[in-house]
Parts: C-alpha cells; structure tokens; sequence
C-alpha cells in the first residue's frame, strides 16, 4: 500500500493569472465603464424630461408715478429699486441701488436720490409689465419681488433692471451679500 498522498496546500491562482496586459485593461475598466453609462444615461434623460415652470403671474401697470413721500399718490417711488403700488410694497427684482433713508454717507444719500430719480424717469415712460412667480416671492422686508418690462414696438423687451444698471444708478444683486456705496 503506497504512502498517503499528501494534500498539498498550493494558493489558488490570481484572477489575473494567464492574462495578457490588455485583457487585465479592459477586465479591471468595466465596472468603471458602466457606472458611467449609467450616470451618462440618467444625466440625458433628466435633461430631456420638460418640467413644468412654474406659472408667471403678468400684469400691466398704467398710471403716472410720482416720489414717495407727504401726500403722495397711489403710484410711487421709494428709492432707487422700490416702488408702492396702491397698497403693494414691491422690490424690483435682481439689482440694488443706493438707500436713500437712511443713508450710510453723503455719497450714498446723493447716488440714491439719483438713482431714485431715474427709475421715476422709466416708470414715466409708459405702461409697464409686473411679473413674477405666481406665488408671490417677498423679500426679507416684506415687499414683493417683481420683474419690470416693457414690450417694445419692434418685438423686444426693455427690462427696467437692465436699464437701471446700464446707466449706473444700480448693480447686479442675487440675494448675497451687497456691497457698500459709500
């Protein structure tokens, strides 16, 4: 009777083991390679899906508009980027101008009555367009948040805000922190 064979304790061979470099390449890159179809697939279709914007509330605004103060009309001026409406306290959306009450300097007490005045100068030019999310957006002061326009007679539209900027009298503003006037 021959010896018992022993068992011997030998290592199972690498997954790799036999393989060449290329097919070691593309065996380690598949997992890779499908989690970024699947990102890529789910990327597109979320950009294809329409999502339904939410309704814009519009509405024209006739009348002549005045300076906010003792006595004034129903339409008028606070400062430089706030109006009053009848009762309705409304910010005019995406910029800031210089306060006027109360100023933090001179300088920004002059830029504001400046500013002030030009948006009088624009609201003084016809009827105009309010518009804004359907659910009324306010800011922290309780006004609500507007967008100003008016349709032109060739097709475009004149927004109030870009207006305001492009001759000086205000800024860029998106709910960050503003920078000083003075």
């Amino acid at each position: 009777m021959p010896w018992p064979r022993r068992k011997s304790h030998v290592l199972p061979p690498h997954r790799w083991q036999g393989l060449s470099r290329g097919a070691r390449f593309w065996r380690s890159l598949k997992p890779w390679l499908g989690t970024a179809i699947v990102v890529a697939v789910c990327w597109y279709l979320a950009r294809s899906w329409n999502v339904p914007a939410e309704p814009q509330s519009i509405e024209q605004v006739t009348g002549r508009f005045t300076r906010c103060g003792p006595g004034a009309a129903i339409n008028c001026v606070v400062d430089g980027d706030t109006i009053h409406i009848g009762t309705r306290r409304i910010r005019v959306n995406g910029i800031d101008a210089p306060e006027t009450h109360p100023a933090r300097c001179a300088e920004e007490a002059r830029l504001g009555e400046a500013a002030t005045g030009r948006l009088l100068e624009l609201l003084q030019q016809g009827p105009f367009l309010l518009s804004g999310p359907q659910t009324i957006a306010h800011d922290e002061y309780g006004r609500e948040l507007r967008t100003l326009s008016r349709p032109r007679r060739d097709g475009t539209v004149q927004a109030i805000a870009d207006d305001m900027v492009a001759s000086g009298f205000a800024r860029r503003y998106d709910r960050g922190a503003r920078e000083p006037w003075c």
